[in-house]
């Protein structure tokens, strides 16, 4: 993650935005006093909230990775919208 003082964020803001939608990598800005942040793309941002989320539904982790682990993905077929089942 790359960091940058708040001083710098604030002169070249436009190109921090542009470099964390592009690239997806989090910039930490910093100042003086200590209480940092952190400046994430928003397609990022929907992604944690997103997977937050998930997680806080009750079973929903323990019933994926079970279902991970007790397939056969191996032999594992793409869906495709039009197939019968």
């Amino acid at each position: 993650m790359n960091t940058i003082n708040i001083t710098n964020a604030k002169e070249n803001l436009f190109q921090l935005v542009s470099d964390v939608n592009i690239g997806f990598n989090p910039i930490t800005i910093v100042n003086n006093k200590g209480k940092n942040a952190v400046l994430i793309s928003e397609d990022e941002w929907k992604n944690i909230e997103e997977t937050l989320f998930l997680s806080s539904i009750p079973g929903y982790v323990k019933t994926i990775n079970h279902i991970k682990n007790s397939e056969d993905w191996d032999n594992a077929t793409e869906y495709k919208k039009d197939e019968k089942c």
